[in-house]
């Protein structure tokens, strides 16, 4: 890399399918050397999955959990089916999250991201059983040194205050996704930065621009070529203060580790956060 510090700079495993060999050759052109950690395949069973990367020298920066019900094919269904919200997988969901919290504790690893699912404000008996279920995870992940990091992007910023204020417990943090506010169609990143900024320990680097058809999904697009203004939004997060990972989350395009690749040039020459 020929610009300025990458040491707050990180990738989403997912983003190379959780190959370790692509991680790797990352590495090796651009000396980035944090990953945000799916669990996914270790909660299914893959024997040995994360010590492979911390053995390879990877700094994991949070990990990451999914759910098998969850349906992203349109907007409608992820509303329906996303997160810890589905009643009738509740139990599975929690044992589910509590054991990523404890491999969360077992790596030192201090975050543990996950999608909760849709807040519905408007129905009160909806927002106090999603607040109930995540301050028993939250109690749990406090006792193992663990903060639970609520993606962004399914509510509005204004929805995401409401509920976290709510639950007030000191294990529940926001993972902040630029992207995803546009891909949601739930307002401008920039603005959502000011109103959450107190709550944000780590940071997706995804770009989107918006839907031309309502009720249906935004397109990602590689770091700087969609509408969250790349420049803004990081100067936004860097006056609150935020000194943690940006982490490159690429979920589509033709050929992702070259936008990868650029996205970390982006950010370096951008100026980065001083080490994370």
């Amino acid at each position: 890399m020929n610009c300025n510090d990458i040491g707050s700079i990180g990738v989403c495993s997912w983003s190379v399918n959780n190959d370790l060999a692509l991680l790797n050759q990352l590495r090796s052109k651009t000396g980035v050397d944090r990953t945000h950690l799916s669990l996914n395949p270790a909660l299914d069973g893959q024997v040995g999955y994360a010590a492979r990367f911390t053995d390879a020298g990877w700094t994991i920066s949070a990990t990451m959990v999914g759910f098998p019900q969850e349906d992203y094919t349109t907007l409608e269904a992820i509303k329906r089916t996303g997160g810890i919200v589905p009643e009738a997988v509740w139990p599975q969901n929690k044992q589910r999250v509590l054991k990523a919290i404890e491999m969360t504790r077992q790596l030192g690893v201090p975050y543990l991201e996950f999608h909760v699912g849709f807040i519905d404000a408007a129905d009160k008996a909806a927002f106090a059983r999603l607040t109930e279920k995540i301050k028993q995870l939250a109690d749990v992940a406090a006792s193992q040194n663990v903060v639970l990091l609520m993606e962004t992007g399914q509510e509005t910023a204004a929805t995401l205050r409401a509920f976290i204020e709510t639950v007030n417990h000191p294990a529940v943090a926001i993972n902040f996704d630029p992207g995803n506010m546009i891909l949601y169609g739930q307002g401008d990143p920039v603005d959502a930065v000011g109103i959450l900024g107190r709550w944000i320990r780590h940071v997706h680097i995804k770009d989107a621009t918006p839907t031309k058809t309502a009720g249906q999904w935004g397109m990602e697009t590689a770091w700087g070529e969609g509408r969250v203004n790349a420049d803004a939004f990081l100067t936004a997060l860097k006056k609150t203060g935020f000194r943690g990972t940006l982490s490159i989350e690429r979920e589509a395009g033709a050929n992702r580790t070259n936008d990868i690749e650029s996205a970390i040039r982006r950010l370096s020459c951008w100026g980065g956060f001083d080490g994370g």
